[in-house]
């Protein structure tokens, strides 16, 4: 099956192509280029719907039949800072932000409520268009933030995020580790699951 991913993240891509080793997982812009589609809906699901159809409505365009366009939008939110950052977290500090400097400001955040660590939770939402229709499927990991990095595993957030029932953060725990239980394997094994019933 050759899926296309409306992603430029290459961590999410890598993440993507081995939760899927199976199937011909390939970026957007291996095909169309690079592209910016402006993520300004109010959700992870808006966002997610946004970028699926924004590329397959290009594909489609270019004379694609056959395919299926899967996007994710994902983040961290934590409750103590009014879920923040939520749909914000690949640009919390700024736009193009690098995972660094959002940690930082993640940091400086609970620093200036003096937590050391707090619940936070990561979302995935994966939408899926084929044949013009759209479907969409949620995953979640619940567990704690810390206000410094631990590890060099993971993307994002994961050098600060611990989740329930460990005591290493995501950096520090790896792939392998995550790969069983995290937000978007969640939401992928449901997502496998709309595409066995539509494909």
């Amino acid at each position: 099956m050759k899926i296309v991913l409306a992603s430029a993240n290459k961590g999410k891509i890598a993440e993507f192509q081995k939760l899927m080793p199976n199937d011909e997982v390939i970026a957007f812009s291996e095909i169309l280029g690079k592209i910016e589609i402006d993520e300004d809906q109010d959700s992870f699901k808006g966002n997610a719907i946004k970028k699926a159809k924004t590329i397959y409505d290009l594909l489609m365009q270019k004379g694609f039949k056959d395919v299926i366009v899967i996007s994710d939008d994902s983040g961290i939110s934590v409750p103590a800072l009014n879920n923040e950052p939520g749909i914000y977290s690949a640009r919390y500090a700024r736009l193009n932000a690098t995972d660094k400097e959002n940690n930082a400001k993640l940091i400086e955040n609970l620093n200036a409520i003096n937590l050391e660590i707090t619940p936070a939770f990561y979302t995935a939402c994966i939408a899926i268009i084929y044949n013009n229709e759209t479907y969409t499927v949620h995953g979640w990991m619940h567990g704690n933030v810390i206000n410094k990095e631990l590890g060099e595993g993971g993307f994002g957030y994961d050098p600060m995020f611990i989740p329930n029932g460990f005591d290493k953060t995501l950096g520090e725990l790896g792939y392998e580790a995550k790969k069983d239980f995290s937000h978007r394997t969640k939401a992928l094994n449901l997502a496998k699951k709309v595409l066995d019933v539509i494909l």
